[in-house]
């Protein structure tokens, strides 16, 4: 089956991936035809993508490893696994947050952006379940080191957008370059 081409990646998780170490394991929640996952894997990781739509899962498995799962209207299905690293975009489901975070193995990277309040004003999605309160991805993230957070309007398309950049480490003795070329890679 031939796929159409994905869309680039999210520049949140390009200008951040390089505090995932090489060979890392990672998972790409609401992961729809892969494009993160595409992009992951050109890096040299491993990926599992979970989605609930199978035909955008067809798709995304070419890429890495696929799980389909209504996280939303179902057990969380990854309990007790933990990665290297979590990324999720475009995508909200607050009753499973702890769950999400229970993944982050320790010095584990979590790179989250989605929508935010205001975005009803100019576009989808509207609704309050699916657009963050103002500085709600900083308070989720509350027992984690956050490296980088914004809280932003962008253009191309008009959107609200919040993101973050957090690691599962309480130490404050390790560095978080913010330009790759000063990356030490493990």
């Amino acid at each position: 089956m031939i796929h159409p081409p994905l869309s680039a990646p999210s520049p949140w998780l390009t200008r951040w991936a390089h505090l995932i170490p090489p060979g890392s394991h990672v998972l790409d929640l609401a992961c729809g035809s892969g494009r993160h996952m595409q992009w992951l894997q050109s890096q040299g990781l491993h990926v599992l993508g979970v989605d609930r739509d199978e035909s955008a899962l067809a798709s995304a498995q070419q890429f890495g490893k696929v799980l389909c799962a209504d996280i939303e209207n179902a057990a969380w299905p990854l309990t007790g696994r933990q990665f290297d690293a979590v990324v999720v975009t475009n995508y909200l489901w607050r009753p499973t947050w702890s769950s999400l975070l229970a993944c982050l193995k320790p010095n584990g990277v979590l790179i989250y952006e989605t929508f935010a309040q205001g975005n009803e004003t100019v576009g989808k999605p509207s609704r309050p379940d699916f657009l963050l309160n103002r500085s709600e991805l900083l308070q989720l993230c509350c027992d984690l080191r956050v490296v980088a957070f914004e809280d932003v309007f962008l253009h191309s398309p008009d959107r609200y957008v919040q993101r973050v950049v957090a690691v599962n480490t309480d130490s404050n003795d390790k560095r978080f370059p913010l330009d790759p070329s000063t990356a030490q890679k493990s």
